[in-house]
């Protein structure tokens, strides 16, 4: 395992874990620079503890949730709140929706089921496993994690369902100097592959370049000499929504480590 990436140099995007990935790395042989895309996460406290209490006073139709960690974080808050057993109570009176395994999970461990989930780990597969049911007029609420997911929004509105948005953590802006050195990173070539564990990293690195006039650049190097690699499907579906093609992630378990030992497979199938 310890040559797995010899001589391989892979650019880190996110800042959460970082060291842990560059231990991976290191270990698997190769060399890891770490250039975040996104900011730091914080917990907007005060609106979310509101949205809780409207949430509990009253429940929806349907509850769509996206993540577990954000799911975690609001049994977290409503447990601050003293609420907790009044937020759970709120949500067995509602219609579940969960998109990820994690998501799954975090229900699970709270003995909640879900009545619909995605089929594939995004988030056309969730829409897909929704589609059956009437939502015109229903009562919403969507569980989002720092980031929009537009395709949902806009489906949902198209339903004619009435949408509540739950965001319990909200991303900040990476340093543009981060996003300089990073892009300058892939375009040089100095990399031979990028890790990315968020849409929202992919997307700020994209909107960098092209305010720059260096998007087509970028593109290219991603589709040539450099890898793009994601940690799981919603980070690979960012990736080819502006239009980069050859995207590494792993299928089935995604974690940053399986994320790296695909990379390893895929120079050691292109060295073979």
């Amino acid at each position: 395992m310890t040559s797995r990436l010899a001589g391989k140099t892979i650019v880190l995007t996110g800042a959460r874990k970082a060291e842990d990935m560059v231990k991976i790395v290191e270990k698997m042989g190769g060399t890891a620079l770490v250039r975040p895309a996104q900011g730091t996460v914080f917990l907007d406290d005060e609106q979310v503890r509101g949205d809780l209490a409207d949430w509990m006073a009253h429940p929806p139709a349907w509850t769509l949730l996206t993540t577990g960690m954000g799911l975690d974080a609001l049994f977290g808050i409503a447990a601050d709140m003293g609420e907790e057993e009044r937020f759970l109570a709120a949500l067995r009176r509602s219609s579940l929706a969960a998109r990820g395994y994690k998501t799954v999970h975090a229900l699970r461990k709270r003995g909640l089921e879900a009545k619909v989930r995605d089929d594939d780990g995004s988030t056309s597969g969730l829409i897909r496993g929704l589609a059956e049911y009437p939502l015109g007029d229903a009562e919403v609420v969507l569980q989002l994690h720092g980031d929009s997911a537009p395709k949902l929004e806009e489906w949902l509105e198209e339903q004619g369902a009435k949408v509540r948005k739950v965001l319990p953590y909200r991303h900040i802006p990476p340093e543009p100097e981060q996003l300089a050195q990073l892009l300058s990173d892939v375009l040089s070539g100095k990399v031979d592959a990028a890790a990315f564990t968020s849409a929202p990293q992919v997307r700020n690195l994209a909107e960098y370049a092209r305010s720059h006039g260096k998007f087509e650049a970028l593109a290219a190097a991603f589709e040539g000499p450099v890898v793009a690699a994601a940690v799981g499907k919603l980070t690979a579906q960012a990736l080819r929504e502006e239009g980069i093609s050859r995207v590494v992630y792993p299928q089935e378990d995604e974690r940053m480590g399986s994320m790296l030992v695909e990379v390893a497979r895929y120079f050691q199938a292109e060295d073979a």
